[in-house]
C-alpha cells in the first residue's frame, strides 16, 4: 500500500521523486495529427473531438510562455507550489520538423518553474532525429512521453481508426527508454464491443511492453465524433458506473506494483458529453473506485 492507496498513484510517485505534488499545465504546441491531415487518415480516431484530446489545453494564447503563465493562474487558488509539469497535450506533439520541436520544447524545459516536460504523441511519429532531440531534452530534466495505445486488440484498433499496428508501439517504448524518458500509455475502458478479457489483455500487454505508467480513461462519447453517430445508431452501449468501477479494479489487480497509475478516469467536456452522464462527477467516481478496492482487500484478507 502506498500512502493509504491500494495502487501506485501519480501523487505518491511525485512525492517520492520530487518531494512534492506537481500540477500539470496543459499546453498547445500548435500541431495537428497524421490521422487527421490525410497522411494516414482523415478525421482522427472515432472518439476524438476536434480539439484532438486537448479540450483543456491553453490554445487561445500565442507562445508557450503566455500559455504557461495563464495555465498557472488557473490553478493558483489550489496550488501554492513553484514547480510544474509542462504537458503538451493537444493532438500529436512530435508531428512537426525537428527544428520546430527544438524551438518549442527547449525554452520550456529550461524554465526554472518546470520540473518535467510531458509530451503526448503517437508511436508512429518518433523518427530517429526526434528521438535524438528527446534524448537531449532528457539529459536536462525528466521527460515523459505519453503514447495513445487505447487497446491492444487488433480488431478494436482497426475499428477506432488508430492507424498503426502494435509493433510500432512496442518499438516506440523501447526507443524512448533508450532515449532516457519515461513512457506513459493511454488505455480506454469501454471501447465498442470490447470484453473484460480484451481490456485485461491490454493492461497486461502495456505492462509487458515496459510502460512505466498508465492512464486509464473511460470512453467518453462526445458530440461531433464518429463515435457519437455509432452510439446514436445503437451499435454499442456505454458502460454503467458499476461496470466501470469493476473494470478499473480488475485492471489494477493485473498490473505490476511498479507501474505508476497516472489516472483512474478522465474529464470530458461537459458541454460535449453525450454519455455516460455519470462521468461528470469525477470525485464520486474516484471515491467509489477506492471504496471498491478497499472492499476487495477486506474480502481477500478474509479468504486468505
Amino acid at each position: 500500500m502506498w500512502n493509504g492507496r491500494r495502487y501506485y498513484s501519480l501523487d505518491t510517485y511525485l512525492k517520492e521523486k520530487f518531494g512534492q505534488k506537481l500540477y500539470k499545465l496543459s499546453l498547445d504546441g500548435g500541431m495537428t495529427c497524421p490521422n487527421r491531415d490525410g497522411r494516414i487518415s482523415y478525421g482522427g480516431c472515432i472518439f476524438c473531438s476536434v480539439e484532438g484530446s486537448g479540450d483543456f489545453a491553453v490554445s487561445c494564447l500565442p507562445g508557450t510562455d503566455s500559455q504557461i503563465e495563464y495555465a498557472k493562474s488557473l490553478i493558483s487558488e489550489k496550488y501554492s507550489g513553484d514547480k510544474f509539469i509542462a504537458y503538451f497535450q493537444s493532438y500529436t506533439n512530435t508531428y512537426a520538423p525537428v527544428d520546430y520541436l527544438e524551438k518549442l520544447f527547449m525554452p520550456v524545459i529550461m524554465r526554472d518553474d518546470i520540473a518535467v516536460l510531458d509530451i503526448a504523441t503517437r508511436p508512429d511519429c518518433l523518427e530517429p532525429e526526434k528521438l535524438l532531440l528527446i534524448s537531449d531534452l532528457a539529459k536536462i530534466k525528466p521527460v515523459w512521453v505519453e503514447l495513445g495505445l487505447q487497446s491492444a486488440n487488433d480488431g478494436t484498433a482497426s475499428l477506432i481508426n488508430r492507424g498503426y499496428p502494435n509493433e510500432v508501439y512496442e518499438r516506440a517504448v523501447k526507443s524512448l527508454h533508450i532515449a532516457g524518458t519515461e513512457v506513459i500509455t493511454h488505455m480506454i475502458i469501454g471501447l465498442p464491443h470490447e470484453t473484460q478479457s480484451n481490456m485485461l489483455d491490454t493492461a497486461r500487454y502495456i505492462a509487458e511492453c515496459g510502460s512505466d505508467g498508465i492512464k486509464l480513461q473511460l470512453l467518453h462519447i462526445l458530440k461531433g465524433t464518429r463515435l457519437a453517430t455509432m452510439y446514436a445508431d445503437g451499435e454499442f452501449e456505454a458502460l454503467s458506473l458499476q461496470e466501470y468501477i469493476s473494470l478499473v479494479c480488475d485492471i489494477i489487480a493485473v498490473l505490476p506494483e511498479s507501474v505508476v497509475i497516472h489516472r483512474l478516469t478522465g474529464d470530458g467536456d461537459k458541454a460535449k458529453l453525450i454519455a455516460p452522464k455519470w462521468s461528470g462527477d469525477k470525485r464520486r467516481v474516484l471515491n467509489l473506485i477506492n471504496r471498491e478496492l478497499k472492499i476487495r482487500d477486506i474480502v481477500q484478507g478474509c479468504l486468505s
